[in-house]
């Protein structure tokens, strides 16, 4: 910088100040060099122009400023209104030029500088920081600088620190008193961590980028020595560190501000009221009476997030006692463990209810639940490779544990009516929170989680005194977790038999309930492009055909068709349709049709098609789904071998994602078909508005025919890229020999929908009902077949083959 400042002769009247990472000395590989050019008061155009050159000059050389030309009085005003501006010139560093110019701005800077007010600003900022990334350092692909944990967090710390005369290295802060040695020794090496990680990124990425990336993590993993064990790849050993480490400097990060602000506040009057014989409130913040209290009785430490959640007032927990606890975390033993009052201040938290979302995640950042609950210090920072959880273990439990609490809350009953109602009803709703706390907590051991962690589950049930019906309850909730989701989500729902055999697992409708509650959250829990309408449906329709079910209602196939016909009348009287204009429609259709499809479907089906039984052209037809997401698609025509192919190759062009479809041929050679289709991205705009399109452009290309278009090409995500997943067929036949239940798992790609129907196409298999569920990166496809080659073996074995190399197919 000095030579380029040399060649150029700049006026001696001017200075290079280093500013940011780079005036305090901490670029990385590929960091932005931050500089700011001072000019005097009454600079001349020449000045300014020299400055512009000398920024051109930098960035010809190859250097990535950042950089900014100000005098002092410019420089104080964009302080004055920017934190952030503030923070980057109060690092500053002379480099070249007028070190008059430079001694008189950092003086004008200092005198500017409120300590109090700038610590305020820095707190908020981090706040507002953490908002961005839902205050959670347990993303899949984090922020090493600025996520929650990150290596800002460090440097706020040292900026607050300074700027309150506490020094600017972690060595002062414990000479000052704010941590111990200990202390500081300890976040000295998470920095060293987070700083190793970051200069290793920019290295393997050959830029500046300071998220870990899904394909960036497993060279990482490997050049720093993890390797894959049986049950874990290399990849996650090595993001489970981090995000331990990221969780320990979130610790350190409160408890050192909090002692920060308590030191820079001390003038302040303490107003201090007592909650008991061992914790007062002290300026809203819970504090120990006695300095000594956790090491005396231990039982202490529970009590803390009691009290905390019962007085939901309070503002968060008075530093000195906040370090006490966070060091007496490590006296949670098995006497601890194995304590009965302990048990019942545990249990109390969850029977509570209210604000018990916000305990478990302050206990799980002291590293309090996973010292009471080892099972769960297991999985804390655990990542999940399945293509569409999105957060870490620990954090999806919590989440699902937080869902299930919103729908107790009267405030959020608009979100789920249903799930509100029923939790309202449900006695005993702890009984749910627990389950929700171990349903994935066996994540990671190899073998199945869900009989893992039941009998995890089942053990905390005796050990904390729960009845022996209560933890029957729990432990089968966890056992049975992901089963609702796969009948709801892969199953047909229209067959008695598929609803007989789940009301036969459920076996009673406060299961049902418990399961159907458990199931929503879970889902909800996962990622938030997982949950959609359509998801929602599914899961209601098992629901209430499940309840009828165990309510008496074991033959209903016969009743339910007839109501829904006469339903679906009552519909078309609205609509004026003529008496008897359905019956020619009607005459094509059997059972199964009517079984297949609700009143409003059939309704509307006899309303666009009761004079184009016959037609000779396709019909299409689309309208806002009823489910209240997405479109739902009718295609009338005559069938053909590769219609189900055309259709889905049309929508996967679109960019629609198909949702469900329900195949059907009449009597008279028709296909029927209803698809539900949804624009994941949004990137269509209104649904409403692409309804005409849909229409025209697809009714042109089933009219047209003709050889089918070769399938879509995209780009796979970096996720499935990353961590491929083998791709999984079965194929078996029903109860009755008639159809084949096809069901496949792969990672989700453009096109992948469009080439499973080719396959199909070329072995002469029509499709009856397909449920197509993509879960994040993730398809779990299932589909009801028939064709004549499925009676064959050799050939079932050839199909599941070539379908497999075709899923494969990267």
């Amino acid at each position: 910088m000095r030579e380029v400042w040399r060649i150029d002769a700049l006026p001696p009247a001017l200075t290079l100040a280093a500013v940011g990472g780079y005036g305090r000395q901490g670029l990385f590989p590929h960091s932005d060099v931050d500089v700011l050019v001072l000019l005097p008061e009454h600079c001349s155009q020449v000045m300014r122009e020299s400055a512009a050159s000398l920024v051109s000059r930098l960035w010809d050389v190859g250097v990535e400023l950042a950089h900014s030309v100000r005098t002092i009085e410019e420089c104080l005003q964009e302080a004055a209104q920017d934190v952030t501006v503030q923070t980057n010139l109060t690092e500053a560093r002379w480099v070249a030029g007028d070190k008059k110019l430079f001694s008189d701005f950092m003086h004008a800077m200092r005198g500017a500088l409120d300590p109090r007010a700038f610590m305020e600003a820095k707190l908020l900022e981090q706040q507002q920081r953490h908002n961005r990334f839902q205050e959670t350092a347990y993303n899949l692909e984090p922020n090493l600088k600025e996520g929650p944990g990150g290596l800002r967090d460090l440097i706020n710390i040292l900026w607050i620190s300074s700027t309150t005369g506490h020094g600017s290295t972690w060595r002062a802060l414990a000479d000052h008193d704010i941590v111990t040695h200990e202390e500081a020794a300890r976040i000295g090496r998470r920095e060293q961590v987070l700083q190793d990680l970051r200069i290793r990124l920019h290295m393997h990425a050959r830029r500046r980028e300071d998220r870990l990336l899904f394909d960036l993590q497993t060279p990482l993993a490997l050049e720093m020595g993890y390797s894959d064990t049986r049950s874990r790849r290399a990849s996650e050993r090595l993001m489970q560190r981090y995000y331990r480490t990221a969780r320990a400097v979130t610790q350190l990060n409160e408890i050192i501000l909090q002692n920060l602000r308590t030191a820079e506040m001390h003038t302040q009057p303490v107003h201090a009221r007592a909650l008991n014989d061992r914790f007062e409130v002290r300026n809203e913040l819970l504090a120990a009476i006695d300095a000594p209290l956790f090491e005396c009785d231990p039982r202490a430490i529970l009590e803390v997030f009691e009290l905390m959640q019962r007085h939901p007032e309070l503002k968060g927990i008075e530093g000195t006692t906040l370090r006490a606890l966070w060091r007496a975390a490590r006296a949670i033993d098995e006497q601890f463990r194995g304590d009965p009052v302990n048990h019942a201040r545990f249990l109390g938290m969850f029977r509570h209810g209210q604000g018990l979302t916000h305990a478990l995640r302050r206990m799980n950042r002291y590293d309090v639940l996973g010292r009471y609950l080892p099972v769960f210090g297991r999985i804390v920072g655990q990542m999940q490779h399945d293509l569409f959880h999105v957060y870490t273990v620990d954090e999806h439990i919590l989440m699902v544990v937080r869902n299930l609490r919103r729908f107790a809350v009267p405030e959020m009953a608009h979100e789920y009516p249903l799930c509100s109602r029923l939790i309202s009803e449900f006695d005993k709703p702890e009984l749910l929170y627990i389950a929700g706390l171990f349903h994935d907590i066996a994540k990671g051991r190899g073998g199945d989680h869900s009989q893992l962690g039941q009998a995890d589950a089942r053990a905390f049930c005796v050990e904390h005194g729960l009845a022996q019906e209560e933890s029957d309850l729990v432990s089968w909730l966890v056992e049975q977790h992901l089963h609702m989701s796969s009948v709801a989500q892969k199953r047909d729902l229209s067959d008695p038999a598929v609803i007989a055999d789940f009301a036969h697992v459920v076996q009673t409708e406060r299961r049902l309930v418990a399961l159907y509650l458990l199931t929503v959250a879970d889902v909800r829990g996962t990622s938030p492009k997982v949950w959609n309408a359509w998801k929602g449906k599914l899961l209601e329709d098992l629901f209430w055909s499940t309840r009828r079910f165990l309510g008496g209602d074991t033959d209903p196939a016969g009743s339910r068709l007839q109501a829904r016909q006469a339903l679906a009348l009552e519909k078309l009287r609205l609509y004026a349709v003529p008496e008897g204009a359905h019956e020619k429609l009607w005459r094509t259709l059997d059972t199964p049709y009517f079984l297949r499809h609700d009143a409003r479907e059939i309704a509307w089906h006899a309303r666009l098609l009761n004079y184009r039984v016959d037609t000779k052209t396709p019909v299409v037809k689309a309208r806002l789904s009823p489910v209240g997401e997405g479109l739902q698609v009718l295609i009338y025509a005559a069938d053909q071998p590769s219609l189900f192919a055309r259709i889905c190759s049309f929508f996967e062009r679109t960019s629609l994602s198909i949702a469900e479809a329900k195949i059907y041929t009449t009597t008279t050679g028709y296909a029927l078909d209803t698809f539900q289709v949804l624009d994941p991205s949004r990137a269509l705009g209104e649904y409403r508005d692409i309804i005409a399109y849909v229409e025209h452009e697809l009714t042109a290309q089933l009219t047209t025919g003709g050889p089918l278009p070769p399938p879509v090409r995209g780009r796979v995500s970096r996720r499935v890229r990353s961590f491929p997943m083998v791709p999984e067929v079965s194929i078996r036949p029903d109860e009755r020999g008639n159809a084949w239940y096809l069901s496949f798992t792969a990672g989700d790609r453009p096109g992948l929908l469009s080439s499973v129907a080719r396959v199909l196409v070329d072995y002469d298999i029509s499709v009856q009902t397909a449920k197509i569920n993509t879960l994040g990166e993730r398809a779990e496809d299932s589909f009801v077949v028939t064709g004549e080659a499925l009676h064959e073996t050799r050939n079932v074995i050839k199909l599941e083959s070539d379908l497999i190399a075709q899923l494969a197919t990267n």
